[in-house]
């Protein structure tokens, strides 16, 4: 699905975001095409491609703001490298580790058959699952 200014616009107000250049252009970057993985290194490479002015840190700071307010999901993949995704529904991914490229499996592709019981005073939110796999 594709968003134009004004739905970027109203996508980010309905969060409680206000609107500023910055977030309105990453904004512009991240939902403009529909569904994506990115990291921060990436969209600030896309960023500086389509002609926008903003630091690294920036980038990291709107990536934060956008997953609290359920824009994106956060998907750790390694402790070297954090992805943000535009698909915020449940979900699992492959990891290739040959291209670092992140492919959505649908929910109902994957079973877990037993989990843990949490610990006292907490409850299983959601599971998250990795795939990785490397071209043969």
């Amino acid at each position: 699905m594709q968003n134009n200014d004004d739905d970027i616009d109203e996508l980010l107000v309905s969060r409680g975001l206000r609107l500023t250049r910055q977030r309105r252009q990453l904004a512009g970057l991240l939902f403009r095409d529909g569904d994506r993985h990115v990291t921060a290194e990436m969209l600030a490479r896309e960023a500086k491609r389509n002609g926008i002015r903003v630091s690294l840190a920036t980038v990291y700071n709107t990536l934060h703001q956008f997953t609290r307010a359920g824009l994106l999901r956060r998907i750790n993949v390694d402790s070297a490298r954090t992805w943000f995704d535009t698909n915020t529904t449940v979900h699992h991914h492959f990891f290739n580790t040959s291209n670092l490229e992140l492919t959505d499996i649908p929910q109902d592709r994957v079973s877990v058959d037993v989990l843990p019981a949490p610990p006292d005073g907490t409850a299983i939110d959601h599971v998250d699952v990795v795939v990785r796999v490397t071209p043969r």
